[in-house]
């Protein structure tokens, strides 16, 4: 499933934007029916995880991501709590909460309203930029995942989800803080990971 990638001497930041350009172009060249499908396939590569968990955690995907929310469905629909990240304020750390994306959120995404509390998920299907076959992974930039993941640290299990490409055959270097990926599920399947 890997491809070649940039080459390692790259730095996060130009990866960074050197992915995010590939992966809108190509979510750009699919026919609407085929991201569908793409996305229902992930799903599906997903529900023994989906299974076993109690509390599933995913995003509001932005136009180019690929969308967890038919796994996310498909948790609801095997009776699982389901739950997204949601922020009070610009400054505060991310947490998970049940419900449906109604509420405005500070950082132009809808979340679920803020007044419950937040729930503690043990799978997260996390959204990247990249990831190297180490479970490292390059997001947004600014660490919103990896400060709440570390605190799910050994109580959940966190697979990054997207399209095909972005799981880099070659790896990066990790900053200090970045929490790594168990696994990546992408349309043509799922790669553990051993961190």
């Amino acid at each position: 499933m890997t491809v070649p990638s940039l080459p390692s001497s790259a730095d996060k930041k130009a990866l960074r934007a050197a992915m995010r350009a590939r992966r809108k172009d190509y979510a750009a060249s699919l026919a609407p029916s085929l991201r569908i499908a793409l996305e229902g396939e992930v799903a599906r590569i997903l529900e023994p995880l989906l299974f076993a968990a109690k509390v599933v955690a995913a995003y509001q995907p932005m136009k180019e991501e690929l969308s967890p929310l038919p796994a996310l469905e498909m948790a609801r629909a095997m009776g699982k709590t389901t739950v997204l990240p949601a922020f009070a304020a610009r400054d505060s750390r991310m947490t998970f909460h049940e419900g449906d994306a109604t509420a405005a959120g500070p950082w132009g995404l809808l979340q679920p309203p803020i007044d419950s509390p937040p729930l503690a998920p043990d799978l997260v299907l996390v959204p990247l930029i990249a990831c190297d076959l180490l479970g490292n992974r390059i997001g947004m930039g600014q660490g919103h995942y990896d400060r709440a993941l570390e605190g799910l640290r050994g109580q959940a299990t966190l697979v990054g989800i997207g399209w095909d490409f972005q799981l880099l055959a070659d790896t990066f270097a990790a900053d200090p803080w970045d929490q790594p990926l168990h696994a990546f599920a992408a349309p043509s399947g799922l790669t553990e990971f051993s961190t």
